[in-house]
């Protein structure tokens, strides 16, 4: 029986379940001791009695030793819940090397299911992207329709173009915005 404190069920009934535990178990020992001190005590008044008797107190104590063996479990029997542990006998050393390889194992579990959990909001977060790009794909072949009806045939070209234009009117803006500074700058001179 392993000892594990349990404070909390100590706080709770005052004693720890294993202290309970070996607490019965010794009163059922003492018990068993002081009954068999009785037994004792009467086989060899009884046996006072008999004449020519040849048992000693000496072969008495001996059999209620074995008597006493009877409820104790040799080491070399095997219970039935531990036939796995004959089957597969290991060493402290191989014990400690399977739980180093379930420590790992388990580790390498936490890692692959955290992988997968942010693989799986990468794969949220581009089918997010995706839509947005659908969206945009969608107003662009918006666009393109609207330049066929009002008589533009092709949308690149036209894009070009509006690219070109608008290059050309900020040229011009820059050119009328340094115009307006020298008229202004003349002007103060003035």
């Amino acid at each position: 029986m392993s000892v594990n404190p349990m404070s909390y069920e100590a706080q709770f009934f005052g004693f720890t379940p294993q202290t309970c535990m070996l607490r019965v178990y010794i009163a059922f020992q003492d018990y068993l001791f002081e009954m068999m001190l009785v037994v004792e005590s009467v086989i060899l008044k009884k046996l006072d009695g008999f004449p020519g008797c040849k048992i000693s107190p000496f072969q008495i104590r001996k059999s209620t030793e074995k008597f006493l063996l009877v409820l104790s479990i040799p080491k070399n029997v095997l219970l039935p819940e531990d036939k796995v542990h004959e089957q597969y006998p290991y060493s402290k050393e191989q014990f400690q090397a399977l739980q180093d390889e379930i420590n790992q194992l388990q580790q390498q579990y936490r890692a692959e299911a955290s992988a997968g959990q942010a693989l799986r909001a990468e794969l949220e977060e581009q089918k997010a992207v995706q839509a947005e790009l659908e969206k945009i794909l969608q107003w662009f072949d918006g666009l393109e329709n609207i330049c066929r009806e009002h008589g533009t045939g092709n949308f690149k070209e036209s894009f070009a173009f509006l690219t070109q234009n608008s290059k050309k009117l900020q040229d011009v803006l820059k050119d009328v915005e340094e115009k307006s500074k020298k008229i202004k700058q003349n002007d103060q001179l003035l």
